[in-house]
């Protein structure tokens, strides 16, 4: 299943080039009060919300998918946590350019470890990225981003799979520079999550997905999940080793070789194997 925020928080079922509005899905979650919970409660619900979607898909009405909206499919996840250099030719292109590395040292990610971003900086990607310290280089990232649907902490990588919700396309937007990751990562827009949460029955086999971004049209980044150093189980296994993976987390993966400048006026098109595609407009802060 195909699951999209669109719009005004709606929540849609892509088929084809239509969305299907199913949002009465929603009275099924849980009423909350403060303290609000750590999670997700779509995600934390997922199963409740796919069966009441299977009784009013059949009389839902629908809309052009190139008419509505596409926000981030994951609402309120509790982290951000993202794997840097995780694939071995961006490792070197990060090594070979001084743009990138600023003198700073680009150890492997079994050293450096993984980091987090702000949750204030996830959009959709009909938001598009508003860039902020345009005096630097500004870069596109295109990964795999994989949403938590169990909660665990000390996970072993054979069960990592049963964690798993479903999958996105990221793109984890950086501005060079000095600083830690984190904060050069964590910029508002820099966090672009869609274009819809595809469930992880729909992907086979998400460590042989093939994709690609472009600018303007332009081949930037093509690679295949195959290539990850640290794969999906492992990274799940690595996170949740120092803290417990919540329902709604997102695990960007890491992207390949190919990064590369963007300006405002830019438009990113980027795909995964399986997900679909999301294009994604470059503007000024």
């Amino acid at each position: 299943m195909r699951l999209c925020r669109f719009n005004s928080n709606r929540l849609g079922v892509v088929q084809g080039d239509q969305v299907f509005d199913v949002t009465e899905a929603l009275d099924v979650l849980p009423s909350v009060s403060y303290p609000l919970p750590q999670v997700d409660p779509l995600i934390a619900n997922l199963d409740k919300v796919r069966a009441r979607i299977d009784e009013l898909l059949p009389a839902a009405s629908s809309c052009a998918l190139a008419d509505v909206t596409l926000l981030s499919p994951v609402a309120n996840p509790g982290k951000l946590v993202a794997a840097p250099v995780n694939y071995r030719k961006h490792l070197e292109e990060a090594r070979a350019d001084a743009e990138i590395h600023h003198n700073n040292q680009v150890a492997e990610i079994q050293r450096v470890g993984l980091f987090l971003k702000a949750t204030s900086s996830l959009v959709g990607p009909s938001q598009g990225v508003a860039l902020r310290h345009t005096d630097r280089r500004n870069d596109h990232e295109i990964e795999l981003a994989v949403v938590i649907g169990k909660a665990g902490s000390r996970i072993s990588r054979a069960d990592a799979w049963s964690h798993v919700a479903g999958y996105c396309i990221g793109l984890d937007m950086t501005v060079r520079g000095p600083e830690e990751r984190s904060l050069r990562k964590s910029i508002d827009s820099y966090s672009v999550l869609g274009p819809w949460l595809v469930t992880a029955d729909e992907i086979a086999d998400a460590t042989q997905l093939d994709f690609w971004l472009t600018v303007n049209g332009e081949p930037r980044q093509s690679a295949n999940t195959r290539d990850l150093v640290i794969g999906i189980p492992e990274l799940i296994e690595f996170a949740s080793a120092f803290y417990t993976l919540h329902e709604g987390d997102v695990l960007y993966t890491g992207t390949p070789e190919g990064v590369g400048p963007v300006q405002p006026g830019d438009v990113i098109v980027a795909n995964i194997e399986g997900i679909g595609e999301m294009r994604v407009n470059v503007s000024k802060a």
